[in-house]
């Protein structure tokens, strides 16, 4: 048949379907009023292979070949607009195009209908298929009731995949596709392929929307808790908003302190920050707590200086007995200080045993200087952090611990004590020795960072003052920074002057007597310094003096009215037995021993080294715990006198063939060091030649294997311990002459010292000859009715 063509623009119309038209353009408008002269008012509907392409324009090749049939059902024109309601009747095929004006004009053959190929695929896939309308459906609840209807309860499958792409927007080319099906099957499978898409876009779709849902839905909530958050707040007569009255304070604040410029800027920066949040946010607090640090910081606040030598010679005179070259190089630093108060200040280590006034001088120096004092205690520091602060991003973070104790002086110049520096340790956390380095350093410290803050802040006018038990665990760099103060022990005259003037006045006001009420005797100091007390300082002497108050404090409180003086025999029945029994020199001392002298960090021992004979043995046997410094001392000692037998009288087939055991008592205890080498060539010489050394003579240095004497340290402290063992007689080497000079005079008067080079000096010094070996002079029995034990029985 021939027939009018009406080409369709981004659409396809199918059989057994009422869609509406509209046509405008003039050759589609003569199609339809050709097909509408017609009696059966049928019209040929096919779409175009292109979008771009329109009614007018189509030409037969750019329409497809197969369309459909349909009948106009109702016209009405609007201006130049046709809108018209079409029926899909059949299917057709372009047999051969017959014009193309006034308007298109096809002979056309109608298609079979649809074959059926496979029953049970067809009825698997129009089952699917309604499986995903029934899907579909519940994703669009806007579809109305009577399309559901008319979807759900077709069940030709033909009918229902074309009504299918006449309501879902598959796209021509799909569309086409299945219109040009041949059978059933493959409609369907079409069909089934383009609504699973579809359905798959809409459960996307349906989860976007979702989602959106429901931050929208917690926006609002968050907006509506807000603004009933801001009526209570008003209600209460607050400000209008707590947000804004905490940054408008914070605002103020800023103004009014003395910030430099470039954290003025960072920190009006951070507080544009917090306005722009919500209170409840996480960041809002950590910005809040970061301005308040800024702010609390003393960035340009100092204390006054008033620093005056004469009263700074004064309050250390009043704080600490003695310390005369301590003072002295303390106050030659204020001394540089108040003549350059623009200089740096200068760091001061204090290096001595426990309790010897490390920490008091400090307080001393803050005190003279007019400054605030605060503590850092840096024992068992291990992480870097501790100094440096932690940065922000961490939840809970702070600024390091010398930026809080500045906030806490409230002052940028204050005297920071940087206690048991030597204590420091390090592991995967970091090294905080590391961190002393930049902080102790003047050319660096003007603009410390804290990681924290990461501003700069200046440290340079802090007085840093460092302590430390010892110098050895100290790191080089670091060490390097700072001037070294040696702090040795007390004497025991100087205990006693301490106890008097300090100790006993200190306790009694503490435990809330009177000096009426108790007195101690200088004896019972005396004995509480050598039998009660076993240090170089003065701590656990006040702590004996302190039981000795809480012990008549106790009388005093049960009413006791009379005056307690304690004496040396008292004390006994107040702290028990003595707890201490110090090495004391012996009588005699055999062949083979020698007494030397040891530093420990309590102060100054006396040591015994003891060495015996192995006939038929061979070589030295060492116990005692040595370290390996000492045993190489012992064997160098040794070797020296193997080499120099001659000289000294010693047969060399003695120690040839005879082995050599040297012990060091207290077995229990490491030992290490070179200063014993001096002591263990005088045992072994002793030993070997069987002149025993002279019993009141104690010695220490290093030895070489040439001979040589080598100075070594803590030579106060060695003296102090020899001449309490009762021991008058000292042999240094000579170059330890400067330390004579650190021992107190009424101890120096005591003593006879021999400074010596060589290991001949030595053992002329110390071997005594048969017939006159002085006996040493041994202290007394106490008169506490104790019985003073042999320390060889003791150990």
């Amino acid at each position: 048949m021939e027939i009018a063509v009406l080409p369709l623009q981004n659409t396809t119309l199918f059989p057994d379907t009422v869609v509406p038209l509209a046509v405008g353009r003039e050759r589609s408008t003569r199609a339809v009023e050709a097909a509408l002269a017609t009696e059966e008012k049928l019209l040929a509907c096919i779409t175009t292979r292109s979008e771009n392409v329109t009614g007018d324009d189509a030409k037969s090749s750019d329409i497809y070949a197969v369309g459909t049939l349909v009948n106009i059902k109702r016209m009405m024109r609007a201006d130049d607009v046709m809108q018209l309601i079409v029926q899909g009747m059949s299917r057709f095929e372009v047999v051969e195009w017959l014009t193309e004006q006034p308007y298109l004009k096809a002979k056309i053959k109608m298609l079979t209908p649809l074959r059926r190929m496979d029953e049970e695929e067809i009825e698997a896939l129009k089952r699917n298929i309604h499986g995903m309308i029934q899907e579909a459906l519940a994703l669009l609840p806007q579809v109305p009731p009577e399309i559901r209807v008319a979807v759900t309860s077709q069940d030709d499958p033909v009918q229902l995949a074309y009504f299918l792409a006449s309501v879902l927007d598959l796209g021509t080319d799909t569309e086409q596709k299945m219109l040009e099906s041949a059978t059933v099957d493959e409609l369907l499978a079409l069909t089934h392929a383009a609504l699973a898409r579809e359905l798959e876009i809409m459960q996307i779709r349906s989860k976007i929307a979702s989602e959106a849902q429901q931050e929208m839905d917690k926006s609002q909530r968050d907006y509506v808790l807000r603004q009933q958050m801001k009526a209570i707040q008003k209600e209460l007569g607050e400000d209008e908003t707590g947000e804004k009255a905490e940054a408008e304070q914070l605002r103020t604040r800023l103004e009014q302190a003395d910030l430099p410029d470039d954290v003025r800027k960072e920190a009006e920066r951070e507080l544009r920050r917090m306005e722009q949040l919500p209170q409840a946010a996480p960041d809002y607090h950590v910005i809040r707590t970061y301005l308040e640090y800024i702010l609390e910081l003393p960035w340009r606040k100092s204390s006054e200086e008033k620093l005056d030598l004469n009263e700074a010679r004064k309050i250390l005179d009043e704080d600490h007995y003695g310390l005369t070259d301590i003072k002295e190089r303390i106050l030659e630093s204020l001394a540089v200080v108040k003549l350059r108060p623009d200089s740096k200040s200068p760091i001061l280590l204090f290096v001595g045993p426990p309790g010897v006034g490390k920490t008091s001088l400090g307080r001393s120096i803050a005190r003279a200087l007019g400054r605030e004092f605060d503590r850092l205690s840096l024992g068992g520091m291990r992480d870097e952090a501790e100094l440096r602060g932690h940065r922000r991003t961490y939840i809970g973070a702070m600024p390091g611990r010398i930026l809080q104790s500045l906030r806490r002086v409230g002052v940028n110049n204050p005297v920071l004590m940087l206690d048991e520096v030597d204590k420091l340790g390090n592991d995967f956390r970091g090294d905080p020795a590391s961190a002393l380095l930049e902080i102790l350093d003047p050319a660096q410290n003007n603009t410390f960072r804290d990681n924290y803050l990461d501003l700069p802040f200046d440290l340079s006018r802090v007085f840093f003052i460092a302590t430390a038990n010892q110098l050895g665990p100290i790191p080089m760099p670091l060490r390097d920074r700072m001037e070294i103060i040696q702090l040795a022990g007390y004497s025991d005259r100087e205990k006693l002057e301490i106890a008097k003037q300090y100790l006993v006045p200190r306790q009694i006001e503490e435990n809330g007597l009177t000096a009426e009420q108790l007195s101690i005797t200088d004896d019972a100091i005396n004995l509480l310094t050598a039998r009660y007390t076993r240090e170089a300082g003065v701590r656990q002497l006040e702590r004996s003096i302190g039981n000795l108050a809480r012990k008549v404090a106790l009388k005093v409180a049960e009413g006791s009215t009379e005056s307690v003086n304690i004496s040396a025999e008292e004390i006994r029945g107040y702290l028990g037995p003595p707890k201490v029994f110090p090495e004391e020199a012996r009588a005699e001392l055999p062949a083979g021993v020698a007494t030397g002298m040891a530093w420990t960090e309590m102060g100054g021992e006396v040591l015994f080294i003891e060495a015996t004979l192995l006939p038929g043995g061979s070589g030295l046997n060492l116990t005692g715990q040595l370290g390996e410094v000492m045993k190489e001392s012992a064997q160098a000692a040794r070797s020296y006198l193997w080499a120099h037998a001659a000289e000294f009288g010693i047969d060399p087939e003695m120690i040839k063939n005879n082995g050599v055991h040297l012990h060091v008592p207290a077995g229990a205890i490491p030992k290490d060091g070179p200063s014993a080498g001096v002591t263990m060539a005088s045992a072994l010489a002793s030993l070997y030649t069987g002149r025993p050394v002279r019993s009141d003579t104690a010695m220490t240095g290093e030895i070489t294997l040439s001979g040589l004497v080598f100075p070594v340290g803590g030579i106060k402290e060695k003296v102090l311990a020899a001449h309490r063992a009762g021991i008058r007689r000292i042999v240094l080497p000579n170059r330890n002459e400067a330390d004579i000079d650190e021992i107190p005079e009424d101890v120096r008067s005591d003593l006879e010292i021999l400074p010596v080079a060589w290991i001949s000096e030595v053992l002329k010094a110390t071997l005594s000859d048969d017939a006159a070996a002085p006996k040493p002079v041994v202290p007394p029995p106490p008169d506490d009715g104790t019985t003073v034990r042999d320390p060889a029985q003791l150990r």
